[in-house]
């Protein structure tokens, strides 16, 4: 039977205990580990784990008498073999801890050209952490001014696009987006608005 009482944040004991850690590969982007760890119970194993620099996505929200609009960008995601559209997003890799409102303003820059005159943190998520460590911020980005963008190497033949909300939200079930980040801080801002309005 589920257990309904859902206690607020703590910080508990580990059930997992590590022996040892080594790098077994790195890159300016990324470091991949193995632990041998040890259960609560004694029994030991090896985990994976993929370490990445904290990272930020950007909700680009243009709000205007005709509609709600947001700005989207489309790229290769090599990974899947696929392109889709997702909401501006990354980090600076530079193993150390970022300024993360510096960070996503300057991601939305560079893969988009907008400046924002109003940003506001919604949420830090883990993303996929059951093999993964790395901290996505969640930002609303508004009062937007259009620039040019700037690209990077990796970011070869990226595009933005403007669309109405509605248009967004049907992509989400025609195949068009399929990142879990974009899905997850298109609900994390929906419930944030809602908080905020009944406010």
């Amino acid at each position: 039977m589920p257990d309904d009482s859902i206690p607020q944040k703590t910080m508990q004991d580990k059930p997992i205990k590590t022996i040892s850690t080594r790098i077994v590969y790195q890159n300016k982007w990324s470091r991949v580990r193995e632990d041998v760890i040890e259960r609560a119970g004694g029994v030991r194993g090896i985990y994976g784990v993929l370490d990445k620099d904290p990272a930020c996505i950007i909700i680009p929200l243009e709000r205007t008498p005709g509609g709600d609009f947001l700005t989207l960008v489309h790229q290769y995601r090599y990974c899947v073999e696929g392109s889709f559209y997702e909401f501006p997003q990354g980090g600076w890799e530079q193993g150390q801890e970022v300024d993360v409102e510096a960070l996503a303003r300057g991601e939305l820059r560079e893969e988009t050209g907008l400046t924002a005159g109003s940003m506001t943190l919604l949420a830090a998520n883990w993303i996929a952490y059951g093999a993964m460590k790395q901290r996505h911020h969640v930002w609303l980005a508004q009062e937007l001014v259009q620039g040019e963008n700037s690209l990077e190497a990796e970011e070869d033949g990226l595009t933005a696009h403007r669309v109405s909300v509605d248009e967004f939200e049907q992509m989400m079930f025609d195949g068009r987006i399929e990142d879990n980040c974009t899905l997850a801080a298109w609900g994390t801002y929906l419930v944030w608005k809602r908080r905020t309005s009944a406010a």
